[in-house]
């Protein structure tokens, strides 16, 4: 079983994916005139006002961190020591470079979200890349076969890794029994993911914040007292991401492309962009201001925060530690716990542990909204099916609990790969339109006006777009007319 998914696995990240992600993220990058470097100041300013919402939708601010819920977790943690250990440092470099590109694709997937979201039977927002392969590309087929991928992803292997590093955290800290461990998971989960979307994003909203500024301070103490070998550990990402290092070694070690591989991997399955998974909590968002593309500013910001800022803190606490060795059996979040405790003492294994906890959870949670999402796009959103669903969703959580580190990594890139081929074919196809909607915003934001959308002035998407959500919305406060 496990030969047949590393052969998959092989297939579609050493032959396909790993091209085209680089290559839609150059595209996209080009084609928004390189919005992530132009605009990165506006993507901190437009959060000034992101506490705003109707009855709908929850606020920018709540899809912001339901976004970062889901992606800060395994693999901002686990998943950095992962490819430390299988590509070496140069694996880093890869992991910033899809980030940055990665940042125009979460642009335009999110954009393209909220324009084209609707309502559900409760009158709350939802939408996402199934909604926009219906209603854009005239594709519903497209967006069923993207909602199974989504749910089998998230819905159930994701949650699987997530729960795998709670309980691999937590044995290496505290000793405790991944079956207890994994027992109480599936309790804490089910209560918050029977309590609907509200619940989720509220829940979001005060963890995710809370622990990423702890951790960060962490990693920050780290640096400080090591600042040192800091220019080491950059020469030493950038000459092992091209082979230097290894010629100058003379070791064999990983070739540039595993390396490649690996760092590109992981910073997918840390920040999503392009997989289709963070446009689910941005169609969910009533945004300010009230522009589809605000909310690609958003969740811009969050690959930003996910890759460049945590993942980066991670790979510092793990260089400096002097416990990283390429190759090592020990990898995982049983290596950042190491790290971690070499500089601070053994409090630092268990405060990785509640870490890990925390931001897991939250991604459980998180996976777990995306999934809902998309059972609704597929019309089994009555409450025996929902019941059903969730039920099952637990059942993975134990699954992770006590699966197999390795085999639950192997199933997670599958299943991302998938979505990611789907999602990023879709927004191709719709790439004028996410050009349009820029230009609008940015043409408004010049003029010192609040950026409104106005269905008028895109006459060729009237059929495709719900009126009642799109109508032209009342000016509420001063523009933010910092860029």
């Amino acid at each position: 079983m496990t030969s047949q998914i590393n052969f998959i696995n092989d297939l579609l990240w050493g032959s396909i994916l790993i091209y085209v992600l680089i290559g839609i993220g150059i595209y996209f990058t080009y084609r928004l005139n390189f919005i992530q470097f132009r605009h990165f100041k506006h993507m901190f300013s437009i959060m000034k006002n992101s506490r705003k919402s109707d009855s709908s939708g929850i606020s920018s601010f709540q899809a912001l961190c339901t976004s970062l819920a889901a992606r800060v977790g395994s693999g901002n943690m686990a998943g950095v020591a992962v490819a430390l250990t299988l590509g070496g440092p140069g694996a880093i470099f890869w992991m910033w470079l899809i980030a940055m590109l990665g940042m125009a694709t979460a642009f335009a997937e999110s954009a393209l979200a909220q324009l084209y979201k609707t309502r559900d039977d409760d009158g709350n927002y939802r939408g996402g890349p199934a909604y926009y392969m219906e209603r854009g590309l005239d594709m519903r087929w497209m967006g069923v076969v993207f909602s199974i991928c989504l749910i089998i992803a998230f819905g159930l292997v994701f949650n699987a890794v997530q729960a795998n590093s709670i309980t691999q955290a937590t044995y290496v800290a505290f000793g405790w029994q991944p079956l207890y461990v994994g027992f109480g998971l599936v309790v804490l989960t089910g209560i918050i993911i029977f309590g609907g979307l509200r619940t989720i994003a509220r829940t979001a909203e005060i963890l995710v914040p809370t622990m990423a500024l702890c951790y960060l301070g962490l990693a920050l103490f780290i640096m400080l007292s090591n600042i040192d070998q800091l220019p080491h550990i950059l020469l030493l990402i950038f000459r092992s991401a091209f082979g230097f290092e290894e010629a100058a070694s003379g070791a064999l070690g990983y070739t540039i492309a595993q390396g490649m591989i690996n760092g590109l991997k992981r910073g997918l399955f840390s920040n999503e962009a392009g997989m289709g998974s963070a446009p689910n909590a941005a169609a969910s968002a009533t945004p300010y201001p009230p522009h589809p593309a605000s909310q690609g500013y958003v969740q811009m910001l969050g690959v930003f925060i996910d890759t460049i800022v945590i993942c980066s803190a991670t790979v510092a606490i793990i260089l400096m530690s002097g416990e990283y060795e390429l190759h090592s059996s020990i990898t995982g979040i049983e290596l950042t716990q190491k790290a971690i405790s070499s500089q601070v003492g053994d409090w630092g294994g268990i405060f990785i542990a509640v870490a890990i906890f925390f931001f897991s959870f939250t991604s459980l949670v998180a996976n777990y909204s995306y999934a809902e999402t998309n059972l609704i796009f597929l019309k089994h959103n009555n409450k025996m099916s929902m019941n059903i669903f969730r039920v099952v969703v637990l059942g993975m959580v134990m699954f992770g609990a006590l699966a197999d580190l390795p085999t639950v990594w192997a199933m997670a890139d599958i299943s991302m790969a998938m979505m990611a081929m789907i999602n990023l074919a879709a927004i191709v196809l719709l790439s004028g339109t996410v050009v349009k909607l820029a230009q609008d915003y940015n043409q408004q934001l010049a003029l010192g006006k609040i950026p409104i959308f106005n269905r008028q002035d895109y006459p060729e998407l009237h059929a495709q777009l719900d009126a009642e959500i799109w109508e032209q919305l009342p000016v509420l406060s001063r523009p933010d007319r910092d860029r």
